[in-house]
């Protein structure tokens, strides 16, 4: 299996809780797609994890691909969360935001994922890119809250 679809995601709170955003870069077929959103009211943890949940959105809804066809790739999934990919690869104890706990494992199921740290506001060009995305989407939110 060489096929690989590598996704980086991050989130972005302005005060905890308060105006948040996501953002994911997904590489696949030799594109960059960027894609983000935003919440009134947020934590940084729900971003970092609703960007989470958007990637895996789009593997199943906007990839053209089909479940057989997404079994084939290797998903590479890049986040600056320690938390997150933590609690991804060492099974850590899931304590709060377990209705976005429930939507990650609902779309990873069946997927062959593999959780990657990355170090934040480091060298990683897409990291820093995602972070971007998803800073910008939490300012424009405030601005659209005042």
């Amino acid at each position: 299996m060489n096929k690989i679809i590598a996704i980086y995601t991050d989130g972005s709170c302005l005060g905890n809780p308060g105006p948040g955003g996501w953002g994911i870069i997904i590489l696949y077929k030799g594109k960059e797609i960027k894609i983000s959103g935003r919440e009134k009211e947020t934590t940084n943890n729900r971003m970092e994890m609703t960007a989470i949940i958007e990637a895996l959105r789009w593997l199943h809804d906007k990839s053209n691909l089909s479940r057989e066809e997404l079994r084939n790739f290797k998903i590479k999934i890049y986040s600056d969360s320690n938390l997150l990919v933590k609690t991804l690869n060492q099974g850590w104890k899931r304590k709060a935001n377990l209705d976005l706990w429930s939507e990650i494992d609902k779309f990873r199921a069946w997927l062959d994922i593999e959780w990657i740290w990355v170090k934040a506001h480091d060298t990683d060009k897409y990291n820093n890119m995602v972070d971007a995305l998803a800073f910008n989407e939490a300012k424009e939110q405030k601005k659209e809250l005042s």
